[in-house]
């Protein structure tokens, strides 16, 4: 039976075209990348992590990968899993992936019935590999950013909320742990007290500005090393 899942109907042709881009640039890449390497996997939130111009500052003896890609589910990813993650054949996987299932809507079974598949691929295929399942990152709804229409903003959040965030982080950690692997928690300094992600360090209340990765990335030097 195969593990390949249906992938979301309704994304702008654009955004279509720059994922089956970034695929084929992953696909070239993958042939010179070196094995047994540090990979960061998952949707926006890892796709723009800006770690290629910092990770020569962790003084690392491995190289970080970065093969995130935008607007993906959970069924993205299991539908592109060689590219993404096999032909790279990582020692060690950070991974970020759902928060889009979340957005999109997609039954919760579903959701996590393909995280599931995920990482009982990885385990079966690369059992040597450490995996770090994330958290998600809080999000922040009630301040303004401008540079959207209302429409487009209400239809973004219209299933994201960190109350929706916290709920499936709950059953991830589960996922992650019924197949061996760490679930982390690099978020410590992102929120505010009133627990939405501070205004200071996104850019439009879901994606991470700079500032907001350097604090995710020290809260995660400690599994990099």
């Amino acid at each position: 039976m195969s593990d390949k899942a249906a992938e979301p109907t309704n994304l702008h042709p654009d955004i279509i075209k720059f994922q089956n881009d970034i695929l084929a640039r992953y696909a070239v890449e993958n042939q010179i990348a070196q094995k047994g390497q540090i990979l960061f996997v998952g949707s926006s939130s890892m796709e723009i992590f800006p770690i290629d111009q910092r990770q020569q500052d962790l003084n690392l003896d491995k190289v970080i990968y970065n093969r995130g890609v935008r607007a993906t589910t959970t069924a993205d990813l299991l539908n592109h899993i060689d590219t993404l993650i096999f032909d790279l054949a990582p020692g060690k996987i950070f991974i970020n992936i759902g928060s889009n299932d979340i957005g999109f809507n997609v039954p919760e079974d579903i959701f996590l019935a393909n995280y599931d598949k995920i990482l009982n691929q990885v385990k079966a295929r690369l059992p040597d590999a450490a995996v770090y399942v994330m958290k998600y990152f809080p999000i922040n709804t009630v301040d303004s950013f401008g540079g959207e229409g209302k429409q487009e903003h209400d239809q973004f959040y219209a299933h994201r909320s960190n109350e929706l965030l916290e709920a499936a982080n709950t059953k991830v950690e589960q996922v992650a742990e019924r197949n061996g692997y760490k679930f982390i928690d690099v978020n410590t300094g992102l929120a505010g007290a009133d627990g939405n992600l501070r205004k200071e360090l996104t850019f439009d209340g879901a994606h991470l500005l700079p500032a907001g990765y350097e604090i995710v990335l020290g809260n995660m030097k400690k599994y990099l090393i």
